[in-house]
């Protein structure tokens, strides 16, 4: 029984399901002449129609901005697709199904909503749509990376296993010779061997021919069949030891990864509490900088008034004594 095959969604050629496009259906030709690009509102990926067609912006995007004009940026995630309000179309769904949102492990922003499903969590994290994208990209670029050093190593196996073969098939087509130094001395008038050298030849080499089955051959076959084997055991301990590898690079890549953004966002976190500080202190500096000028303003002010006071006491005394002098 042959597999079924499955009718790609733009050419319509049969293919086996697993060539064909998860979201769109489409097999490698089309996925190659139309790429695969991101929306510049929304963000996320779709395949474009055409070879001219070069915009950027999805059909729904396109819609919406005929709609109801150009989005401004989400106040959850801060992707510009709020065409309607303050949120964008998948915070308001994801709103209305699960609540509130909550902060992401990744991006430290108010942005993922709790499913209270740990299978659907990433990596044992809850992640906002963003972060569970640019994670499962990475993941992707990883597995393929090993499964074509896994293609390369096989590849240069085969090669060497065809090498070895070949030697060893050249080897085998030699004519097996006659060992000269084995065969009995004749003597030189009858041409008959001698009695000595009869007794201590075997009746192969009597007879004049190489018995393919003796002790010999049988040996060396047995002793080539036991390296065989022994490399064999050790080609398998070898491919072993480079998947166990390979897994443990990914689990690195994947740690590393994590590690990365965690860092960023603690940077990040890190920079905005410094710039809250100083902007805290700088409406302090101004605030104690007016307090300093109002109090010498002041100070001027209680300083000229006693001026002008003693100015006064003392035009004051000088009228009340010129008339007692009289």
């Amino acid at each position: 029984m042959s597999a079924p095959l499955f009718a790609c969604s733009r050419c319509f050629s049969r293919h086996p399901f697993e060539e064909l496009s998860a979201g769109q259906q489409l097999c490698k030709e089309c996925r190659g002449a139309f790429p695969v690009v991101k929306c510049t509102y929304c963000r996320s990926e779709f395949q474009q129609t055409s070879k001219g067609n070069t915009s950027t912006i999805c059909k729904k995007c396109e819609q919406n901005v005929k709609a109801y004009g150009k989005p401004t940026a989400c106040e959850y995630c801060n992707i510009i697709a709020a065409f309607i309000g303050n949120k964008c179309q998948r915070c308001t769904n994801s709103e209305i199904k699960y609540g509130p949102p909550v902060n992401c492990e990744q991006c430290k922003q108010k942005c993922a909503f709790d499913r209270h499903d740990d299978d659907k969590k990433v990596d044992g994290k809850l992640l906002c749509w963003l972060c569970t994208l640019s994670f499962k990209r990475a993941l992707a670029k990883t597995k393929q990376g090993d499964a074509e050093r896994r293609a390369h190593m096989k590849i240069s196996q085969l090669h060497k296993s065809k090498h070895k073969e070949g030697k060893l098939r050249s080897h085998n087509k030699r004519p097996h010779r006659v060992d000269v130094t084995k065969i009995p001395a004749t003597d030189n008038d009858n041409g008959i061997p001698n009695k000595v050298s009869r007794n201590n030849a075997s009746p192969a080499i009597i007879r004049g021919e190489l018995d393919p089955n003796s002790s010999d051959h049988v040996v060396a076959m047995t002793q080539l069949k036991e390296k065989i084997a022994s490399l064999q055991k050790q080609l398998s301990m070898k491919d072993t030891q480079l998947l166990n590898k390979d897994k443990m690079i990914t689990e690195l890549k994947a740690k590393h990864f994590t590690i990365e953004s965690e860092l960023r966002a603690k940077m990040k976190n890190c920079q905005k509490e410094c710039d809250d500080k100083v902007e805290i202190l700088n409406k302090r500096i101004s605030n104690l900088l007016k307090e300093v000028a109002s109090l010498t303003k002041s100070a001027k002010k209680n300083k000229f008034a006693a001026t002008s006071a003693a100015e006064n006491s003392n035009n004051s005394g000088s009228g009340t004594d010129s008339p007692s002098l009289q």
